[in-house]
């Protein structure tokens, strides 16, 4: 889908954001900024919002010589979601659907994303998994439980650090010896990499590997071809996040997504609200994605 007009504040916003972590100084954050704008005044609006994000914060880089600036943010959000698992594969063993609360607990975990809101803190976190089993959901429960059933072999795209800890809850749910968990390729906002999948355990139950790319999405064009062979072979893709959901609505596959409603664009096109809990399969979401190509999307 392409770029809108409105995306460009919200990837602006994450490039000042972005700015603030790695220095206190705020001639520099203007310098920073000032660079983006120029750059971005020459933007490609047919690219998807995670291509033209990618391509910000790959500037970012370059200014600012710092190749992971969310990597302390990310270490505390592992942290923070590593405190909080015990607690939660427990309610999951004792529920009565384990599978049902893996993955809302999963999709709640989806709000560990800085790319929405650079002012995430620890009380939020805390807060919205303590509502995640009461929250509104809106899912293909039983299609996913299904597809889990039949799949040979399933490719669950992770999205967030912190969130990759609620992940691991979910992947536990799964045919463990069919599941490869994929991360990004190098560092974007505070998109999940190998060292975070590491940091919660996740390497030691399943295989885990890189898409070759620092989009904050799925770009299959951008990814490595190894990714890609595995893609187009999988039975079952999970796919997390906003981000996978805007780049790879229209893809063929057995896709579901799993993400929180974040925006007022995927708000009305999902016909969900804003902090819905979302499990919508791929044949579904290709009608909504169809009426997005000229729309906002918040990454």
């Amino acid at each position: 889908m392409k770029t809108s007009l409105d995306c460009i504040p919200c990837i602006l916003r994450q490039s000042l954001d972005a700015a603030r972590l790695v220095s206190t100084d705020t001639t520099v954050h203007e310098q920073i900024l000032r660079d983006v704008l120029l750059w971005a005044g020459n933007m490609d609006l047919d690219q998807s919002p995670p291509a033209i994000a990618q391509r910000i914060h790959k500037k970012l880089r370059q200014i600012t010589g710092i190749n992971d600036p969310y990597r302390q943010a990310k270490d505390k959000l592992n942290n923070l979601a590593l405190e909080l698992t015990p607690a939660f594969r427990a309610q999951i063993e004792a529920a009565e659907d384990p599978l049902l609360m893996a993955v809302r607990l999963a999709i709640a975990g989806n709000m560990m994303d800085m790319g929405v809101t650079g002012t995430l803190t620890e009380e939020d976190v805390r807060q919205t998994m303590k509502q995640a089993l009461t929250a509104p959901f809106f899912g293909e429960l039983e299609k996913f439980r299904q597809a889990i059933a039949e799949a040979q072999s399933i490719l669950y795209l992770a999205d967030n650090a912190g969130e990759i800890a609620f992940d691991r809850l979910l992947v536990e749910q799964l045919l463990l010896k069919r599941v490869t968990v994929v991360v990004r390729g190098s560092p974007i906002i505070n998109d999940v990499t190998l060292i975070d999948a590491q940091t919660v355990g996740l390497d030691h139950i399943v295989e885990v590997i890189d898409n070759g790319s620092d989009a904050p999405g799925t770009l299959l064009s951008d990814c490595s071809p190894e990714f890609r062979r595995r893609f187009l072979n999988a039975d079952l893709i999970i796919a997390k996040g906003q981000g996978n959901f805007e780049s790879l609505g229209n893809e063929a596959g057995n896709i579901f997504f799993l993400f929180k409603v974040k925006c007022a664009v995927i708000a009305e096109h999902t016909h969900q609200p804003i902090g819905m809990q979302v499990l919508i399969h791929s044949n579904a979401s290709a009608t909504v994605l169809d009426a997005l190509d000229t729309k906002a999307i918040c990454l």
